[in-house]
């Protein structure tokens, strides 16, 4: 069976720039990939199609033999186009995380630790405060003094969130990871366990100043 052209698979003209290819791509990725098309085996042709033409059209050396030569200018070593020749995979990973997301109803992220119960740092909230002054202190400069309320580590659990006398668990279903990897057709992903939230922790028994978060509002 004779190759479709590659500008036709994506739906653009042969003078579409990078970005208009690229853009192109992205919505026949989103289209025909296999995890929206679950055993439909046209769909799953036709993913594999759009990548091979990705892969030729956007890189320019590889679409300038292409377009003198044909697809006799880009073979694959004779063996054909596979995922293991596509090198864009990575370029994408926002089409794809709507599609794991749905499938798994994982999260790309969770609260304020990282795998294993590590804290990640968090940024903060911008402080927004009114002070009153006089036009004449605005003038000639006026000090002041206000108070804050900032979240610090909470003296109770020393930021473990856990209650005096126990400790956090590590989570049973990620083993103190707190990540899952699952593998769906040509692509594989992480997100955070669905169990511990991507902590790696589960805390049985929570500080009951703090609620199990490791901090404390404090006024200063």
């Amino acid at each position: 069976m004779a190759k479709r052209d590659y500008y036709e698979i994506l739906g653009v003209s042969k003078t579409a720039s990078a970005d208009e290819i690229k853009k192109a791509y992205r919505k026949v990725a989103k289209q025909y990939h296999p995890d929206r098309n679950p055993g439909d085996k046209a769909s799953e042709d036709k993913f594999k199609e759009a990548c091979e033409a990705y892969e030729i059209l956007s890189e320019p050396d590889k679409r300038a033999r292409y377009d003198q030569y044909g697809h006799q200018g880009v073979n694959f070593g004779g063996g054909g186009f596979s995922y293991e020749n596509f090198t864009h995979a990575g370029d994408f990973e926002d089409i794809f995380s709507s599609i794991f997301g749905n499938i798994f109803g994982g999260q790309q992220g969770g609260g304020g630790r990282g795998r294993g119960g590590e804290s990640r740092a968090e940024r903060g909230r911008d402080l927004k405060v009114n002070v009153a002054i006089t036009l004449e202190e605005a003038f000639g400069g006026k000090e002041t003094e206000i108070a804050l309320t900032r979240l610090e580590t909470c003296g109770t659990c020393t930021g473990s969130g856990a209650a005096p006398g126990s400790k956090p668990k590590t989570c049973p279903r990620c083993k103190g990871s707190g990540a899952m990897r699952y593998q769906q057709g040509f692509f594989s992903i992480n997100t955070a366990c669905d169990v511990c939230q991507g902590q790696g922790q589960i805390i049985e028994n929570p500080c009951k100043d703090c609620t199990g978060r490791g901090r404390v509002n404090k006024r200063s």
